[in-house]
């Protein structure tokens, strides 16, 4: 079976490509001082120290190879060409039916997805909805809320 493609910018795989080799150079290597000053205090059955070390162990090789496997399956998002159809890398505005407020989003690919921040996934809700469209459509999604319906204002 494919892996399955990972969208990034190219700040969000320099993101990625930052905070691994942070994991790599720093974070491994504290972990691997702590299961060792443990392994010094004696008995490891009963060593809290020694488990919790192991338990971040876990973690941080875990988050390696996530963000390994991200970095190996991942397709870069160049700057959006101006088709006029929101595209993954497009910017746009939109604004909730019935309300005058507009909002402001980046598609981007799961990976990189930040509400708070403006970045809503091309598999959100909203951001499925708003694929391939074009400015002046009414897109329409359900949420847990119920269904929203929002115009596409401006695309960039």
């Amino acid at each position: 079976m494919a892996d399955k493609p990972v969208y990034l910018t190219p700040d969000g795989r320099e993101k990625i490509i930052k905070e691994l080799e942070y994991l790599i150079t720093v974070k491994r290597p504290e972990v691997a001082e702590a299961i060792h000053s443990a392994k010094e205090e004696g008995d490891i059955s009963e060593n809290s120290a020694y488990d919790a070390a192991k338990e971040q162990q876990a973690f941080v090789e875990g988050k390696i190879m996530q963000l390994e496997q991200m970095l190996k399956n991942a397709e870069i998002i160049s700057k959006p060409v101006m088709t006029g159809i929101v595209i993954l890398g497009s910017h746009v505005k939109v604004v909730e039916k019935g309300t005058k407020d507009e909002e402001e989003y980046q598609i981007v690919g799961s990976a990189e997805a930040d509400p708070s921040n403006g970045r809503i996934s091309n598999e959100s809700p909203l951001g499925k909805a708003l694929m391939g469209r074009k400015k002046g459509e009414t897109v329409t999604f359900k949420t847990p809320a119920g269904e929203l319906h929002y115009q596409l204002q401006e695309i960039w």
